[in-house]
């Protein structure tokens, strides 16, 4: 298994019939101020760093974000605080992030989620997120050099502590150990991290602020190290 073949089978995957009927909906009708674009409509696959210690897990992709561009975070409020995050401490080249072809690139960074297709109402079910669990184990093992992953919100830390769980640690990690900065063992080499989501909801009510997030960063950085 290789990267590259992991994406394609990601982006041709079939598995969620409401989510395609979602996405491709979307991908038809089109927000007003994006009607010109030609929607990706399709699965989107992880991106970044392939030799990363710093591995990210959002929710999902946004219907008129990673949905349209066809890239993780990008063409939405989430991404331009995640990538202006990353570029902050060093992990992006840039702080913004528009399409696939903007010249963005991670370093020491990947980036996936706990289902690959934009749900509606931002709210994937237990069995849609169990249906995309095998692409996780499948990156589980391509990022060899992973020291750390960061959880954005609770349903990627329950998904990360299960995937640690099917491949072989993470047993004394709990659901309700969840909150903003907090930090677990995996394993001798693997630490877990959560954070609030970078979702509007968070970023714009205050709960989840620039210095927060940053701090969350570092404490990556360094358990990474």
């Amino acid at each position: 298994m290789s990267f590259l073949k992991l994406h394609k089978e990601v982006i041709a995957c079939e598995s969620c019939p409401r989510l395609r009927e979602w996405c491709t909906t979307v991908a038809r009708e089109k927000r007003k101020s994006f009607v010109e674009w030609d929607y990706w409509g399709k699965p989107v696959p992880g991106f970044g760093d392939t030799n990363a210690r710093i591995w990210i897990i959002g929710l999902a992709p946004a219907a008129h974000g990673a949905n349209r561009t066809g890239r993780i975070f990008t063409g939405d409020r989430s991404g331009d605080f995640l990538f202006a995050a990353l570029h902050r401490v060093g992990l992006a080249n840039q702080p913004t992030s528009t399409h696939r072809e903007d010249g963005l690139t991670l370093a020491d960074c990947y980036i996936s989620a706990t289902a690959r297709c934009a749900p509606p109402a931002n709210k994937p079910t237990a069995d849609e997120v169990e249906n995309c669990s095998a692409y996780l184990d499948r990156e589980w093992k391509l990022l060899r050099k992973k020291r750390v992953l960061l959880a954005l919100g609770k349903i990627a830390w329950d998904a990360a502590i299960d995937l640690a769980r099917r491949n072989g640690c993470g047993e004394d990690v709990r659901s309700g150990d969840f909150g903003h900065g907090a930090i677990a063992k995996l394993s001798d080499r693997l630490s877990l991290v959560g954070s609030y989501h970078v979702s509007q909801q968070n970023t714009f009510t205050g709960k989840l602020t620039t210095t927060m997030f940053d701090h969350v960063l570092r404490r990556c950085l360094e358990a990474s190290s």
